[in-house]
């Protein structure tokens, strides 16, 4: 039987969205805001909601705390259809946890608060369940149970069974290139956003920021530029990918979306080209609306999406 389906290994959180917030009351006062929302995030809860969301079977790989927060967490992964097998649960731990105060422009300062998450690691189960699976999207950089080598192993396992593997990044270090040079060999696709890719390259040019990290090793690198759109070296090439023309509402899963996104339309058998723009009409309607879905119903509002939405000007 062949390999199927997306596990999405690393981060995920609890996400708190409350919007508009353009300023913060003074002591103790209190703002009324039009909508407050409760949802599960993450670089690779949000990529396994989003996954799920537009039709892909989809195993979460995580690590969250033994608290309401958790249970919350689970409740929401579940209504979507995310496979919980995998998922990882430290009692002595709370769950990761993010605040964010969306403005009215969709920027999103926010305060996170590390917990489970950060700890999630390898196991038998996961390793096996690599060996099974048609796409790994790695988002465990930066993990301590990961890193140094067991994470490279699992993408390596991966990899030799025939898996796509995709790789993505959350507020990296500067020591994370380290790890990355172990793990970029066994990635076929590397989609950092656009300033990780330049904050560990030290290059300011996308392409040659491409070109720095397919040298480590990566099959392909996509470097997610949020309204820029995207700049891909595919098979050697460059290609920029417009965005496309929205009024964001908050940005904070554009990236995961979009990471979702490329890796269902490669299952779809789209060309690597057209998967990052399906990918990138992903990204714009979850911008439209809050949390992370936002506007995202399913794979046909994207096809959707991608003929009606105007693409913005290189």
């Amino acid at each position: 039987m062949s390999n199927s389906g997306l596990i999405c290994l690393g981060l995920t959180t609890l996400d708190v969205v409350a919007l508009p917030i353009d300023a913060l009351p003074a002591d103790e006062g209190t703002t009324l805001v039009e909508r407050i929302v409760i949802v599960a995030a993450g670089t690779a809860g949000g990529a396994a909601m989003v996954a799920a969301a537009l039709g892909l079977e989809t195993r979460l790989a995580t690590a969250l705390g033994g608290d309401l927060a958790g249970r919350v967490v689970r409740l929401a992964l579940e209504d979507q259809g995310v496979d919980l097998a995998l998922i990882e649960t430290l009692p002595d731990l709370p769950t990761s946890t993010t605040i964010l105060a969306v403005n009215s422009q969709g920027g999103r300062p926010n305060f996170h608060a590390m917990g489970a998450g950060f700890f999630a690691g390898p196991s038998d189960a996961i390793a096996k369940a690599a060996s099974q699976t048609r796409f790994l999207h790695y988002a465990g950089v930066g993990g301590p149970r990961l890193d140094g080598g067991p994470g490279a192993q699992l993408l390596e396992t991966a990899k030799a069974a025939g898996a796509t593997v995709t790789c993505d990044l959350i507020s990296p270090q500067p020591g994370a290139l380290d790890e990355l040079r172990r793990l970029l060999p066994y990635v076929d696709y590397f989609l950092p956003s656009a300033a990780e890719a330049v904050m560990l390259s030290g290059r300011d040019d996308l392409a040659d920021a491409a070109r720095f990290f397919t040298d480590f090793g990566a099959g392909n690198c996509i470097i997610k530029a949020g309204a820029r759109g995207a700049v891909a070296l595919l098979d050697g090439a460059v290609i920029t990918v417009p965005s496309y023309e929205i009024t964001p509402v908050d940005t904070t899963s554009c990236g995961d979306a979009f990471c979702a996104g490329f890796i269902v339309a490669l299952d779809k058998g789209y060309s690597p080209h057209d998967a990052c723009r399906f990918a990138g009409a992903t990204a714009a309607l979850v911008a439209q609306g809050p949390g992370t879905l936002g506007l995202l119903a399913g794979f046909d509002d994207v096809k959707s999406a991608m003929s009606t939405l105007s693409t913005r000007a290189a």
